[in-house]
């Protein structure tokens, strides 16, 4: 078990929409213990908490609302700031949307490393998954396992001969994660774009900020990043939703083909059992109850 962290300065950034297609304002502030990650609607003198609760839209992003106020597309910040174990932190937006930037958690982890990170004089708790959650739907599939780790096994297989089928599976820290994961950029199709637009969405996306494929290849003029890049953005995402839980999760994440809205009912799923899991905030306990839980799935006495 660790101890909380914050920034050790404030971060300001600017940038695009990608739903919205407008230039929006954030800024980062350091938090006390316990505070968690908040976002404060500036324009709207609102304070919408990142919680399952609070989440009001995942139409091809991570919504967050309260009282018809809304932050959109909240996954990627959240995302890197999981993955670099920043628990408090007040976000500030001036706008509707979290900017995209490259369409990654690259630019927010380089921003987050240059302010600092703190440590505090309080302990993460941690939720424990004691037994397995799974949700099927529409031939998608996604689950909560118990395990000693924070682990990401996940599959997509695509209608397009150029990504088809990929799939990864890791133990997430801050060295894979900034490694392996947060640089892996949000992605489209050229089939889709006037569709979404139509709509009122993708309205910001570019080159700049996501892969966009069509049926030879991608369309960029940059290489990938990763082979796989693909896939290991759908785990980023992941992260980013898996963190609204609010706790250091020990777990096995599955998932086949998932995304935002499974991922979503999947928290809830888990939540409303209350047999499922266990929340600790002790170093000396969670020491305890990690070997019993342990032990229990692995079918010993």
């Amino acid at each position: 078990m660790r101890k909380q962290r914050t920034l050790r300065e404030p971060i300001k950034a600017a940038g695009i929409g990608l739903h919205t297609g407008k230039k929006v304002e954030i800024q980062l502030d350091p938090a006390d213990v316990n505070h968690g990650v908040v976002f404060y609607r500036a324009d709207k003198n609102i304070y919408i908490e990142a919680k399952s609760e609070n989440v009001v839209d995942t139409t091809l992003a991570t919504t967050l609302g309260k009282n018809s106020v809304v932050i959109k597309t909240v996954e990627h910040l959240l995302s890197a700031l999981y993955g670099l174990h920043v628990d408090n932190v007040l976000v500030t937006v001036w706008g509707d949307e979290v900017p995209i930037m490259d369409g990654s958690s690259a630019p927010w982890v380089y921003l987050i490393k240059t302010a600092g990170i703190i440590e505090q004089d309080a302990y993460k708790k941690e939720i424990i998954i004691k037994k397995p959650v799974k949700i099927k739907e529409d031939g998608k599939f996604v689950a909560l396992l118990p395990s000693r780790n924070f682990e990401i096994h996940y599959s997509i297989h695509f209608d397009n001969t150029f990504i088809g089928k990929q799939k990864i599976a890791l133990v997430i820290n801050e060295h894979t994660f900034v490694k392996e994961i947060s640089k892996a950029r949000t992605f489209g199709f050229v089939k889709d774009i006037e569709y979404l637009q139509a709509h009122n969405l993708a309205l910001g996306g570019s080159l700049d900020n996501a892969i966009v494929v069509d049926e030879y290849g991608i369309v960029n003029e940059d290489p990938l990043r990763y082979e796989d890049e693909f896939v290991r953005h759908k785990v980023l995402d992941a992260i980013g939703d898996l963190s609204i839980i609010g706790y250091d999760i020990k777990a096995k994440y599955l998932a086949y083909k998932s995304g935002h809205d499974l991922n979503r009912k999947l928290i809830l799923k888990l939540l409303e059992d209350k047999d499922a899991f266990e929340v600790v905030g002790n170093p000396y306990r969670e020491k305890l109850v990690g070997s019993f839980v342990w032990s229990a799935f692995e079918g010993e006495k």
